[in-house]
């Protein structure tokens, strides 16, 4: 891997600045036979919780326009189950590994991320994204992410026990993306990604039905773009924390307009759906680019606008 594209983020440094965005990757297994993932700059997995979680009911994907709606719930099995099969997985090919958590209380959130501090596995993963878009339920179920002090607090909480860097991961269903932002800074957050998911609804006119039974879900891919880029260029701007970007990134240009933006990496999603190879094909992309551009390293055109 060229040189030109290594990066820092939060202290660790990184082979390249793509990785790939919470629940479009699984934990890299479903992908194995299309991309080396050793050769990403880093697998980020889909969420774990501190117990299997079964999701929502079916139907809970719809194809849109621009992208899709999803509204699967967070399905995954639990953090045991997560080590022994799909961290064991990651570390065999070896691929940086940043693990998604998730919860409906801080409790559970702490119970992932003391169980991911501990000795026998806390060398494995090179760092941990806080879904803060999960339901609250001990407050009526708002999402974490769409209070500031509920942030903050969830922030602090988390980083008083975790080994690894910790990235909040925030919602763009906020009135203020910045003032989100500077609360989980206030709480010691080591970085942030954004966006997450915008929520989204569709109807099936012939049906005269909800298309996803959740009746919401979170809308993905290329429509969400430009609001992504506003949203990490705010954040860049307000704030000193490294930014891992991602909403809509289809292609290497995405990418670059993200990282110009303000993000030091950058997460592909929803095309892994229909691209398998795309993370693959950005990586390459980003070092013609730089090669082209004669750039000394990629990290050059971060926050250049």
């Amino acid at each position: 891997m060229s040189e030109l594209l290594r990066v820092n983020f939060a202290g660790i440094e990184f082979e390249n600045p793509i990785t790939t965005a919470s629940g479009t990757f699984g934990s890299g297994m479903e992908y194995g036979e299309y991309v080396d993932v050793s050769k990403l700059g880093a697998v980020t997995t889909k969420g774990v919780a501190d117990k299997a979680w079964s999701g929502n009911p079916t139907p809970r994907i719809a194809e849109t326009n621009s992208g899709m709606l999803n509204a699967i719930g967070l399905q995954n099995p639990g953090v045991e189950t997560f080590i022994g099969r799909d961290l064991k997985y990651l570390k065999e090919h070896n691929a940086r590994v940043i693990v998604n958590v998730c919860g409906h209380s801080k409790e559970e959130y702490l119970n992932v991320v003391k169980r991911l501090s501990e000795d026998d596995v806390r060398d494995d993963i090179d760092m941990l994204e806080i879904n803060i878009s999960c339901p609250n339920v001990k407050e009526g179920g708002i999402a974490f992410g769409q209070k500031p002090e509920m942030a903050e607090e969830i922030t602090k909480a988390v980083k008083e026990i975790a080994y690894q860097p910790v990235v909040m991961k925030l919602s763009p269903n906020v009135t203020d993306i910045k003032e989100m932002a500077k609360a989980v800074e206030a709480g010691g957050a080591d970085g942030v990604s954004l966006i997450n998911t915008l929520t989204g609804m569709k109807i099936d006119v012939n049906k005269r039905k909800f298309a996803l039974a959740n009746k919401t879900g979170g809308m993905s891919g290329p429509a969400v773009h430009p609001i992504a880029v506003r949203m990490v260029y705010e954040v860049a701007h307000s704030t000193d924390l490294p930014i891992i970007g991602m909403g809509g990134v289809a292609s290497t240009e995405d990418a670059l307009e993200l990282m110009m933006a303000g993000a030091t990496m950058v997460a592909v999603g929803t095309a892994n759906f229909h691209n398998p190879y795309i993370t693959s094909e950005i990586i390459d992309g980003l070092e013609d680019y730089a090669k082209r551009a004669s750039l000394g390293s990629i990290t050059e055109i971060i926050k250049c606008v």
